[in-house]
């Protein structure tokens, strides 16, 4: 159980991340609100999943999975220009995070 909080509070990171960057310096009240509510529901999942689970290992998936879904969402969405090493890497992070998992 505590994979599946940390996975979805990693995936909350990436959302309070895009709204961060969204809320213009919080000047902007619809993202600055999910900005709020997605850092309390990341931050607790993050804390539940380190009641079982090694801090190092919980946080380094966090901020992969969170880092990843943030770039590969703002690829997608054209504000950052992809590229086949930007894919790569991002691969590469995956694959060290399932590794974390599976060496868990």
């Amino acid at each position: 159980m505590a994979w599946l909080v940390l996975v979805v509070a990693g995936g909350l990171e990436a959302v309070w991340a895009v709204a961060l960057g969204k809320s213009d310096g919080f000047t902007r009240l619809t993202p600055s609100i999910v900005f709020l509510i997605a850092i309390a529901g990341s931050m607790a999942g993050l804390g539940y999943a380190m009641r079982t689970l090694p801090i190092g290992t919980a946080y380094a998936v966090w901020v992969g999975i969170g880092a990843s879904l943030t770039v590969a969402f703002s690829m997608a969405t054209g504000d950052e220009p992809a590229s086949v090493v930007k894919v790569l890497l991002l691969l590469g992070l995956i694959g060290c995070i399932i590794g974390l998992k599976l060496a868990h």
